[in-house]
């Protein structure tokens, strides 16, 4: 062991003896665990401070909403239930689409003819 170990080590020790991690939030309740593993590893830090940022939630959560409705549209055999995902499909791609209006995503004349290429590739 480390000079360093052994410090932590006491430093934890005591505070344990002063009972100062008894008052913490959550405490004997299992951690939330986030899969990442759709994620490569190299890019894992990065992503988790955007989200924490709030700089990613919103438009992954709406890509993973049009990722499943288009999944469950495809094995829906009732035409009234497809309908409804249609509707709920379109609001979401809606949505999906204010959010990279707002960003200046596609302004460019370029990048407007990939739009469609590039969105059946997130979904």
């Amino acid at each position: 062991m480390d000079l360093f170990t052994i410090l932590s080590e006491d430093k934890i020790k005591q505070a344990i003896k002063d009972g100062e991690f008894k008052q913490i939030p959550g405490m004997g309740k299992p951690l939330q665990l986030e899969d990442l593993s759709h994620i490569p590893p190299e890019l894992r830090m990065s992503y988790k401070m955007m989200k924490n940022a709030n700089m990613m939630d919103e438009d992954i959560e709406l890509k993973k909403a049009i990722h499943t409705l288009e999944q469950l549209l495809a094995q829906c055999p009732d035409e009234m239930e497809k309908e409804k995902l249609q509707v709920q499909l379109n609001e979401k791609a809606f949505q999906f689409d204010k959010i990279l209006k707002k960003r200046n995503t596609f302004s460019s004349r370029a990048s407007a003819f990939y739009k469609d290429k590039i969105y059946s590739k997130w979904s």
